[in-house]
């Protein structure tokens, strides 16, 4: 169906494919796994239109196409359901569904509905079209990027992260909708980080590092060390053991109300003690972003909340120099891509580098090397862009500025979001590292097995409603899954 070959693309002098060659048959699903800043996204990106390959060629049925635009991409009957629900909130499903359709310029909602209704009948993934995208779970709005990329009956269709943000019951269903699209013939390139789903679904895997294609292996053939031997190089070490959590308590949270729209945060109450990691797990848009942004002093909020016995801080630079770290739910939010890596380093201690009222670059750059060598970040130079680095570099600059200061208490949002599993073992051994010196971990993630591998005891959150905590002992990604859905412990 799908052929690429020796498919090069350059950055100036960065090279992020070399001679990449992939090929993908009607009703098979090929799985395209590497590390962060291995060249997955530029690649899909040329499939998709949005660049052009320097050298290489792309052949659809057996002749070779010119992709210079998304729109040509799906005339050609490629579509891409993107790791981010690109939607419009304030819109309809039925509104943002007519955007993967040509309509005529006068058009009526009411036709609109009807004929989205009429194309949908009958299909597995049903939604209701007059729902504003705003009110939609994350699962729903993934079900809808997927009807408005399959409405267009393509040929190939490309999953970037699909499963990042959805529940257990949720990914389910979504691996159901692609076995039924197989079975028509559909040719699925399913781009994950999460290799036990990649083993679950896909018939083949590519593998990527450093830009170059460096294996190819049948999925009856393959299991987790070989995928990541593939992948980084090596196997992965097992985790370090913790010790059991201190008696000093360093956060206390009492009736937390968190105002937002919906359902507010309320009712959230626990301690934290030194060395403990709490997990939390939530539906997206349960209120866990409130939660932490709360406790991170970005949000007004109501209750008592107390930090190693005292009344806690409600600005983010009195709580930084007082021990507590934040890793924010974006990335994006976590640093300034036009400034550089030295600079982004140097946003909680800038004042340090001040030099009769001006900045002093070499003392803040010279700084930045050691972080940048002990955190393991892969930039050119300290002066680069932090937007030219890759989603895992990024990470490790906010979690090296973030904990260079010697946190006592860390809010992890997210830590490991769309990380690759070298990257996710870096930032897992980090925060361990952090928890075995005494620091007190509150982990807000989606990924359930995350949650589980690090935390002393597990909470969810249900329409803003705190559900637990339990010990991780008593707990499982089932019983997880009841608390995030039916809010029942």
């Amino acid at each position: 169906m799908l052929k690429l070959e020796n498919i090069t693309k350059r950055f100036g002098p960065v090279v992020a494919n070399h001679r990449v060659s992939l090929e993908v048959a009607r009703g098979e699903v090929l799985a395209l796994l590497g590390e962060n800043g291995a060249g997955k996204t530029t690649l899909v990106s040329i499939l998709y239109g949005l660049y052009a390959p320097d050298e290489g060629r792309i052949l659809l049925e057996g002749k070779e196409v010119r992709i210079p635009s998304p729109k040509a991409a799906q005339r050609l009957g490629i579509a891409l359901v993107p790791q981010h629900p690109e939607l419009i909130e304030a819109h309809t499903v039925a509104e943002n569904l007519a955007l993967g359709l040509d309509l005529p310029l006068a058009f009526s909602r009411r036709a609109l509905v009807r004929r989205l209704a009429a194309l949908l009948e009958g299909h597995p993934l049903g939604v209701d079209l007059e729902a504003p995208v705003a009110r939609l779970s994350a699962g729903e709005k993934q079900r809808v990027e997927l009807l408005r990329a399959l409405l267009n009956r393509p040929r190939v269709l490309v999953l970037d992260e699909p499963t990042s943000v959805l529940t257990p019951k949720e990914v389910e269903g979504l691996f159901q909708e692609i076995r039924r699209l197989k079975a028509l013939g559909l040719a699925v390139i399913f781009i994950s980080h999460k290799l036990e789903e990649v083993l679950a679904i896909a018939d083949r895997i590519a593998v990527l590092r450093a830009g170059e294609k460096v294996g190819e292996v049948w999925c009856q053939e393959a299991d987790k060390d070989l995928l990541v031997r593939l992948m980084v190089g090596r196997s992965l070490a097992p985790p370090p053991k913790v010790p059991p959590p201190r008696k000093e308590v360093v956060l206390e949270v009492e009736d937390l109300l968190v105002p937002r729209h919906g359902f507010p945060v309320q009712g959230v109450s626990f301690a934290l003690r030194a060395g403990e990691v709490l997990g939390i797990a939530g539906v997206a848009g349960s209120g866990q972003a409130e939660l932490v942004q709360a406790l991170a002093g970005l949000r007004p909020h109501q209750g008592r909340v107390r930090f190693l016995g005292k009344p806690w801080p409600r600005d983010p630079m009195s709580l930084f120099r007082q021990g507590v770290a934040h890793i924010p739910e974006e990335r994006s939010m976590g640093v300034v891509g036009g400034m550089s890596v030295a600079e982004n380093l140097a946003l909680r201690t800038y004042p340090r580098f001040v030099r009769r009222g001006l900045l002093d670059y070499r003392a803040m750059e010279m700084e930045a090397g050691g972080l940048i060598q002990r955190y393991g970040i892969r930039t050119p130079s300290p002066r680069t862009p932090v937007r030219f680095l890759s989603g895992g570099n990024v990470q490790k600059v906010i979690l090296a500025r973030e904990l260079q200061g010697g946190a006592r208490l860390l809010l992890a949002m997210h830590p490991t979001y769309g990380l690759d599993v070298g990257a996710t073992e870096e930032v897992h051994g980090r925060i361990l590292e952090l928890v075995q010196g005494g620091a007190a971990v509150l982990l807000v993630s989606e990924d359930l097995d995350e949650i589980l591998a690090l935390s002393h005891r597990v909470a969810a959150l249900y329409h803003g409603r705190f559900v637990g905590p339990v010990p991780r002992e008593e707990a499982d990604r089932e019983r997880l899954g009841r608390m995030m859905t039916e809010g029942r412990v």
